[in-house]
């Protein structure tokens, strides 16, 4: 059985490539901020929005692939005060947001969600919890030169597999949810799909 990644995401590609998982990636072209306003209007909570986002994905890759197994994944970041961080327009709106988080606690939501022929078959939701040290002006702007090309798409506005991990001085969880896959748990389920050795 194939595996197919619905996403365009190098940090996911990568996760996958370093544990040896043989897969094809394919973007989903799905309107992520329409879908996320909807939900958040509904009132959903932030980790069902992670994995109903997760879900859109895998399901319209499936859809036109349903001989495969196909991985959706989605991360929204919690500000303390429950609103939800997207990811910035553009780099004035990136040191926003690093101002915003910096010296507060914030959560990471990572989901993932397999589906086959169309269908969800498996789901997963993981919470990391992010202290991001105090960040000065000149630190944020000398941080957005070296990263804003790599950082401009992430949710957060940084990489922990790269210089963004300057940002914090205190992770909880794990690195591969920090890094937008809850991969162990990805790798468990297709060990039991025959994907992968058991």
């Amino acid at each position: 059985m194939r595996l197919i990644l619905a996403s365009g995401s190098a940090s996911r590609r990568a996760m996958l490539d370093a544990a040896g998982v043989p897969f094809e990636a394919l973007s989903p072209a799905v309107d992520e901020e329409a879908a996320k306003a909807s939900l958040r209007a509904a009132g959903c909570l932030t980790r069902d929005v992670a994995d109903a986002l997760a879900e859109l994905k895998a399901v319209k890759v499936s859809s036109r692939d349903p001989g495969a197994l196909v991985l959706g994944s989605d991360s929204i970041v919690e500000l303390q005060d429950g609103r939800l961080l997207d990811k910035p327009v553009n780099r004035e709106q990136a040191a926003e947001h690093l101002r915003l988080l910096s010296g507060r606690r914030h959560y990471l939501y990572s989901a993932a969600v397999i589906a086959e022929g169309g269908q969800p078959v498996w789901r997963f939701v993981d919470r990391a919890t992010m202290h991001v040290r105090p960040l000065s002006d000149s630190f944020i702007d000398t941080y957005l030169d070296r990263e804003w090309e790599e950082v401009q798409w992430c949710v957060g506005v940084y990489r922990v597999e790269g210089p963004g991990v300057q940002l914090f001085s205190r992770i909880e969880g794990s690195q591969f949810t920090v890094m937008g896959l809850p991969l162990l748990p990805v790798l468990d389920y297709l060990r039991t799909r025959g994907i992968l050795a058991s």
